[in-house]
């Protein structure tokens, strides 16, 4: 297949037929299993050869051909869905806004009217009729149809703009106003929500209509709480997060009571999107945000998700801001729709996360693993059996980072620097920046008994404050390798002070641990 792929590339007609027929049944298989419908699932794979045929000379690394060509068939599928959510024309949204229920009459009528239109739109010059087709018809996007054209957003809207004029000679005013809806995004306001400042500030550039908001919060560090945290709770929080993470609490405070502010005003938009990856950092972050419209009233604000684990051509995948804006700008549009059961689940996700008994998430995964892998949630179940590793084992006290660190202190990872990215990479599940990461460094680091040593560190120093600090020498120490290797115990000879979720673990007897072998939580 490798073969067939970069003769293709070059331009050969024939290896990419070959290609096609080597891949067709699992394009095919993909598409009906989203899709439930024959004939769809081949359109959508008809698109999906077109797009790859079309951009196939932008892929870097042939390997990455199957994940690539498999998130194309997966976007050609949600176009599909989109199309048969979404009324063909505004009109009907009109008639049903004006409660007016159409009849026999009224249907054939309306039928003959688009009849009508289509017919229009068709005798227009190619410049303007295929904008006006993608647009208005298919349910693209601007941004999908200008990348796809290769025509800037302002020439594209300009070309829409001159369609719709030149309709106005042969077809009734009102009814083109109906039809069209006359606003050039579509007559969408959007809000699209998003886990870190660097994707927010790329979707602004004119990859995503509407507002972006950032949310700024690191569920996956602090306590946690059922509902909206009180006074006090928000206070508590502000105040581990600042001697964990240096997170400055009134800036903290003032952030969150901000992007609460804007998230209140959600019905404000007719489409509130989710940008999230598949890590525990922004699946924490999803369920939180899940919860919290469960107690809402959407009226008629539809609530979309946008979440992926991979993107073709980067071999690890960390998150979107990996992504450059050209990639970021193939996603736009591809976002699911999700209703009830996702809001539900999302919900039972953060109730059980901000527990105190992790027991509660324990048998909500095993009770609900299939129904989130059938869903738009289907990687929470992987990032929360991780958050539940992160507790310390019942082997040596060890939560599967620290147990990840000292074994790459122990492969010859010697610095701060090196072991973040080592550990990161193998536990990329957790979704862990450097500020978190800091933080499990210096628990094995401190008190009288410290794992590991760090050259330059004194007792009460923070890492801040040391010059050169990501390049200085880390060494395990005996008690460290005997910790690892099972011979002692880290909560007995160290204790522990950690939050995981709305658990507090505190001192050097603790009420809970993690069975590593059966991959169960223990009572301690």
């Amino acid at each position: 297949m490798l073969h067939w792929i970069k003769e293709a590339q070059k331009g050969d007609a024939e290896a990419f037929r070959q290609l096609t027929e080597h891949v067709r049944g699992m394009a095919y298989a993909v598409s009906y299993d989203l899709l439930k419908d024959v004939q769809l699932g081949e359109d959508a794979v008809q698109e999906a050869f077109i797009e790859a045929y079309v951009n196939l000379r932008n892929l870097r690394e042939p390997e990455a051909f199957p994940g690539w060509f498999k998130t194309i068939v997966v976007r050609q599928c949600h176009r599909i869905l989109r199309r048969k959510h979404q009324a063909m024309l505004p009109l009907e949204n009109v008639m049903h806004l004006s409660g007016q229920s159409p009849g026999v009459a009224e249907l054939a009528e309306r039928r003959e009217w688009e009849h009508v239109l289509h017919s229009s739109v068709a005798e227009l010059s190619d410049k303007l009729r295929v904008p006006l087709q993608l647009f208005y018809f298919y349910g693209y996007s601007l941004q999908e149809i200008s990348a796809y054209l290769e025509i800037p957003v302002p020439v594209l809207k300009k070309r829409l703009f001159d369609g719709r004029r030149k309709l106005k000679g042969t077809l009734p005013v009102a009814d083109l106003a109906a039809a069209f809806n006359l606003m050039d995004q579509g007559g969408k306001k959007m809000l699209h929500i998003v886990n870190g400042d660097m994707v927010g500030e790329m979707l602004k550039q004119d990859i995503v209509q509407g507002d972006v908001l950032v949310w700024r919060e690191i569920y996956s560090s602090g306590p946690v709480f059922t509902g909206s945290a009180s006074d006090r709770g928000r206070q508590l929080r502000a105040e581990v997060l600042h001697t964990t993470l240096g997170t400055p609490m009134s800036e903290y405070i003032a952030c969150c009571e901000e992007q609460e502010r804007i998230l209140h005003g959600f019905n404000q938009y007719d489409e509130v999107v989710l940008w999230f990856e598949h890590d525990l950092f922004d699946q924490s972050m999803l369920a939180y945000l899940l919860h919290w419209f469960k107690g809402q009233k959407l009226d008629k604000t539809k609530l979309s998700l946008l979440c992926i684990g991979e993107f073709p051509g980067i071999e690890l995948f960390h998150g979107l801001g990996q992504l450059t804006p050209a990639q970021l700008k193939t996603l736009s549009g591809t976002w699911q729709n999700i209703g009830h059961k996702e809001i539900n689940l999302g919900s039972e996700l953060w109730e059980a996360y901000a527990s105190p008994d992790p027991r509660r998430m324990e048998d909500l995964l095993e009770a609900r693993q299939s129904e989130l892998a059938g869903c738009a949630l289907s990687f929470a179940y992987d990032a929360f059996k991780a958050h539940l590793a992160r507790l310390p084992s019942v082997y040596n006290g060890l939560g599967i980072v620290e147990q990840t660190t000292l074994q790459a202190l122990a492969d010859g990872a010697d610095t701060p620097l090196k072991l973040f990215r080592q550990v990161t990479d193998s536990l990329h599940v957790l979704g862990m920046g450097d500020l978190e990461y800091w933080k499990y460094l210096h628990a094995l680091a401190a008190g009288g008994q410290p794992l590991i040593s760090i050259d330059g560190t004194v007792e009460g120093r923070g890492f801040r404050e040391i010059p050169e600090f990501l390049n200085r020498k880390v060494l395990i120490t005996a008690l460290g390798e005997k910790v690892m290797n099972g011979a002692a115990d880290r909560i007995e000879v160290q204790g522990i002070d950690e939050w995981y979720g709305g658990l507090h673990l505190l001192g050097d007897e603790i009420p809970w641990r993690w069975d590593t072998s059966s991959e169960k939580v223990a009572e301690g």
